[in-house]
């Protein structure tokens, strides 16, 4: 490991300083000369005392000086296990605190990262290899106190809350008393084994909800709630509040529904947080809907779909113009679909904007938009500004009203390529749910060239799949346009259930389609104003596949269940 002079500390920190115009030489020399007085105080110590520079600004000087990346532990969730890797004694005597483990490398967070002693101490403890980051020391003390103190179990920390604090609260709340005790560790340590917990499960949302017993915690992992945990009601507003601190949402506001957002790093992994709460008899209810941007974007040919489908689609965002709509109910994937889809257009020759609320992932030479609608940046605004700005191709995160469908229509009409989506239950149905909302039939016509709608089916866990033969009948009452095998080789597939999947048979998630490109046959009926069930049919007649039809496919492959078919397409 290539190690920096700790001697070489004050002439760096100085010329960082100096050079980012934070300080001038004059500060530097009055700095430099209180320290000759009293060489047991370091230079940065010094300036902060003397009012030259934040504690903030050092940090983030001296993140250059160990040439190691600055980490704000506040913004940090901690693994129990990893923090278990090095006893508190040692994390406490060295300023030091375990972030993440990857493989046989060790990321721990450092008041002093140019510590040789100490990081050849703990590699030769933990046997690992030791990737030091730099840390403030009293955040890093902060959190010893927050993770080492107090142990990792609910019973534990529950017992350690005030009791008479929280569980005196009632409609008139004593404010300045509730702020307190939700930034109390107990508290502080209960929320974020919660978040941890959440996220090592693989749930995409916590339920906070309150009734007459306390706050039921629920997780959703792979689309289904589990009731994960019942805290007792002595503690339901200190946690709330907590939630809504860390939010940034006003804790004072209990009447009126609220929206939020933080993020966090757990180890090496960022991930994004969008709260919502809502008032209800029995207090608010709180929902945190977990983004981890560490995944990254899903390639579109591991979305699930099938080779022909695939090359459909590939074909189809290739095209000069026209409207691209994606389909479905919230949380059947949408999003995921179309940032798949633009990481795979070529952004180096063309201009790609788009308008997002949130943006959920960051991606390379796209111009992303997050809407605002409290300084009246919606959809609508956002889409006449872009217009404006040359684009190639415009992705709008959902057609929400009349003035978007039709500024979308326009664009498309005026040689740019949109996508773009809609909450209807089927492929088709989005064609008259664009009439319903004021667009002629002439322009949907004429601009949009294809429909896909989605939705996200569970995964057979492969550690414990078997496969069976179904009951006669099964697919009797069912309309379906694939080929099935015949019935003595029919076989379908199930998960027993075992310690990988918390017994449910299930591990993670995929998309099933059904995709309609428009032909000229399909303009016409459009243009009479068919009904979508007539249109539907046509589609089918001319090789549609849909979405039962894309699940069912998948049942036989024994990629998911046929009760999970029949649960989300049926």
């Amino acid at each position: 490991m290539d190690r920096k002079k700790p001697y070489l500390y004050n002439l760096r920190l100085g010329e960082i300083l100096i050079n980012e115009g934070i300080i001038n030489s004059e500060q530097l020399k009055k700095a430099l000369e209180a320290q000759q007085a009293d060489n047991k105080k370091k230079i940065g110590e010094i300036l902060v005392n003397q009012g030259a520079i934040s504690q903030k600004q050092l940090d983030k000087a001296l993140q250059h000086v160990y040439e190691t990346e600055y980490i704000e532990l506040k913004d940090v969730i901690l693994d129990p296990e990893i923090i278990a890797l090095i006893p508190k004694k040692i994390a406490l005597r060295n300023k030091l605190i375990p972030l993440n483990r990857e493989n046989n490398t060790l990321t721990v967070a450092m008041a002093n990262p140019l510590d040789v002693n100490t990081i050849d101490y703990l590699q030769e403890y933990t046997k690992m290899e030791i990737n030091p980051k730099f840390a403030n020391e009293s955040e890093i003390v902060n959190a010893l106190s927050n993770y080492y103190e107090g142990g990792y179990q609910f019973d534990d920390l529950l017992e350690k809350v005030d009791v008479a604090t929280v569980s005196d609260f009632s409609d008139e709340i004593n404010l300045s008393a509730l702020e307190a005790i939700s930034q109390e560790a107990p508290i502080i340590q209960l929320v974020n084994m919660l978040i941890v917990d959440a996220i090592k499960e693989r749930a995409s949302d916590i339920h906070l909800e309150p009734n007459k017993r306390g706050l039921l915690v629920r997780y959703r992992i792979d689309g289904i709630l589990h009731d994960i945990k019942m805290l007792p009601q002595r503690v339901k507003p200190a946690v709330i509040s907590r939630v809504k601190i860390l939010s940034n949402m006003d804790i004072a506001e209990r009447r009126l529904p609220q929206d939020g957002r933080f993020q966090l790093r757990f180890g090496a992994r960022e991930v994004d947080l969008r709260i919502s709460s809502i008032p209800t008899v029995y207090d608010e209810k709180i929902v945190m809907r977990i983004l981890d941007k560490s995944q990254g974007v899903i390639a579109l040919s591991s979305i699930g779909f099938t080779d022909t489908q695939l090359n459909e689609f590939r074909q189809v965002i290739n095209m000069p113009y026209g409207i691209i709509l994606i389909t479905g109910p919230t949380g059947s994937g949408k999003s995921t679909t179309l940032y798949a889809a633009l990481s795979e257009i070529d952004s180096t020759i063309r201009n790609v904007i788009t308008v997002e609320d949130p943006v959920e992932y960051k991606l390379d030479r796209i111009n992303q938009i997050n809407v605002r609608p409290k300084i009246n940046l919606t959809f609508a605004n956002a889409l006449r500004s872009i217009l404006r700005q040359d684009p190639d191709i415009i992705m709008i995160g959902e057609m929400r009203d009349s003035e978007t469908a039709s500024i979308a229509v326009q664009s498309a009409l005026t040689g740019h390529l949109v996508f773009s989506t809609l909450h209807t239950n089927d492929a088709v149905s989005s064609l008259t749910r664009m009439i319903d909302m004021g667009v002629e039939p002439f322009l949907i016509s004429s601009s949009v060239i294809a429909v896909m709608a989605q939705r996200l089916v569970r995964r057979i866990c492969p550690h414990c799949i078997e496969g069976y033969f179904p009951e006669d009948g099964i697919f009797d009452k069912l309309n379906i346009n694939i080929q099935l095998p015949k019935k003595d080789k029919l076989k379908l597939f199930r998960g027993k259930g075992c310690e990988k999947c918390k017994n449910t048979g299930y591990y993670g998630r995929i998309a099933i389609f059904e995709s309609v490109l428009i032909t000229d046959e399909l303009r016409a009926l459009i243009l009479k104003k068919t009904s979508s069930s007539e249109i539907k049919n046509v589609a089918i007649r001319n090789g549609m596949n849909t979405l039962l039809d894309s699940g069912i496919a998948k049942a036989l492959e024994g990629i998911t269940t046929i009760d999970e078919v029949f649960r989300v397409a049926v």
